[in-house]
């Protein structure tokens, strides 16, 4: 499975039907989240089902695509139950276990920060709901939110894969705009031949990594060498009115250098384990114990 991203192009009434739809998503999910708190031994298929229930009762919700209903209600469960293909679930776990401290009790959906989590700003669609256009430059979603065609701004050759192959359409908020990400289901498949050597790595923070053989991979800090521009932009912010467009776009631009640096961190954290692991094969992590000396107390006199 790879993810493909492109940015959505639109009109203004289009994100506000996007913003609708996120806060649609938003209150299916909260809602089958209470469902589950309210009633003791609630599954997944019964916040589906309720899922249904609501679009009944709301006419909003009825407006939402139905697929998209239905991966609202997964996202609550996601939260609660426990299932391997999300990285987030581990209350059921952690109780099971029996983990000291906070077991992560799924909590309801507000208002979430930008930076912080994209399942919380995010529409997803299965197989249906979406349309692409012939020459593939555009998306048109046909429920009653009224998003509309939106135009795809991006380099993926999205016309290389089948529509069979696309198993998931999300719709992301994001500080800088709105994306469009397609999860393409591919089999990955790379011939490598062994180097039939052995290395060791040792990561820090003065050295992006060191090997047994003296090389080092600096470390760019690219949250530091902008931390200069982001002071400007926040000093920018600050001396405009709140509620002010001028503020407005001042924060977009703040946000979108946050955003900018924390893809370069991520890309280079990607990139670069990827580039050893094709180049050695196989890498082998060792856990670091932590051994504490006991303190022996002295007997007093």
């Amino acid at each position: 499975m790879i993810i493909l991203e492109f940015k959505a192009k639109g009109k203004e009434s289009q994100y506000s039907a996007i913003d609708e739809a996120i806060r649609t998503v938003k209150f299916i999910r909260n809602s089958c989240v209470r469902l589950w708190m309210d009633n003791k031994g609630t599954n997944k298929f019964d916040l589906s089902k309720y899922s249904k229930v609501l679009a009944h009762q709301f006419p909003f919700a009825n407006e939402l695509n139905s697929t998209a209903r239905q991966a609202a209600s997964e996202r609550a469960w996601s939260s609660i139950g426990r299932r391997p293909r999300y990285a987030n679930v581990r209350f059921y776990d952690n109780c099971k276990k029996k983990v000291p401290g906070k077991k992560g009790f799924p909590k309801f959906q507000k208002h979430c920060r930008f930076g912080v989590a994209d399942a919380a700003r995010t529409v997803e669609y299965k197989q249906s709901g979406w349309k692409l256009s012939p020459d593939k430059k555009s998306i048109t979603f046909s429920d009653k939110k009224g998003i509309g065609k939106l135009k795809l701004k991006g380099t993926w050759d999205l016309w290389r894969f089948d529509k069979k192959q696309i198993k998931r359409v999300r719709i992301v908020k994001r500080a800088d705009g709105y994306y469009i990400q397609f999860c393409v289901s591919v089999d990955v498949i790379e011939e490598l031949e062994p180097s039939k050597s052995t290395v060791g790595l040792d990561v820090g923070l003065k050295e992006f990594y060191t090997d047994s053989d003296g090389n080092s991979e600096p470390n760019p800090r690219f949250y530091r060498t902008g931390e200069k521009r982001l002071k400007f932009y926040q000093r920018r912010v600050s001396r405009k009115k709140k509620g002010s467009s001028n503020r407005r776009v001042r924060l977009v631009l703040s946000r979108s250098l946050l955003r900018k640096e924390g893809y370069n961190s991520g890309n280079r954290g990607v990139k670069i384990p990827k580039i050893l692991t094709v180049c050695w094969m196989v890498v082998k992590t060792h856990p670091i114990k932590r051994y504490v000396t006991p303190y022996l107390a002295t007997p007093s006199r």
